[in-house]
């Protein structure tokens, strides 16, 4: 169900937030420059240019997560931007539309790859930095296609991919 807005609710702020267009229509995701300044800025630095644009879901995993954010589809690769220090919070927490920044075992290893959350992950709060909330568009992260769970979600070609992710602010209608 798509969220609505009403006249006591204030708008997103355009510069906070992102447009991503998949296969079967757009995701509206809030970020939380209050959260993860860095990893905000980090990410709409890539959206504007172009990185996430016909990047793969590479591993998606039923009643967890999609994950993202990788041009190989391989889960190694990143930009060429430095990996982020941990903005890890007590303030918010993993539950179901929650995008946060995949990293290695090194808590300041993100870079460029996330994920959304299908349902909460509670056993990941305080561990990852939590960038954004999908505010619509759930229902299109739903019908992303999924992966092997034999293979730790790693998904079979051809994957789900973003078309096209923009800063709000900088679309033009």
């Amino acid at each position: 169900m798509a969220a609505t807005a009403d006249a006591q609710a204030p708008l997103p702020d355009p510069e906070n937030t992102l447009y991503m267009d998949l296969r079967t229509g757009r995701v509206v995701i809030q970020l939380r420059p209050d959260l993860a300044p860095k990893h905000v800025e980090q990410v709409k630095t890539l959206v504007r240019q172009g990185f996430y644009d016909n990047t793969p879901f590479h591993r998606v995993i039923e009643g967890f997560m999609a994950q993202g954010g990788d041009p190989t589809g391989t889960g190694t690769g990143r930009s060429r931007l430095p990996n982020l220090p941990a903005e890890f919070t007590t303030r918010a927490r993993f539950l179901r539309g929650t995008v946060g920044a995949a990293r290695s075992q090194d808590p300041n290893s993100a870079n460029s790859q996330f994920f959304i959350m299908f349902a909460p992950g509670p056993f990941l709060d305080g561990q990852y930095t939590i960038w954004g909330q999908v505010i619509e568009g759930m229902e299109h992260v739903d019908a992303i296609k999924r992966g092997d769970p034999n293979r730790n979600g790693q998904v079979a070609p051809p994957p789900d991919r973003i078309l096209r992710m923009r800063v709000a602010a900088d679309v033009r209608d």
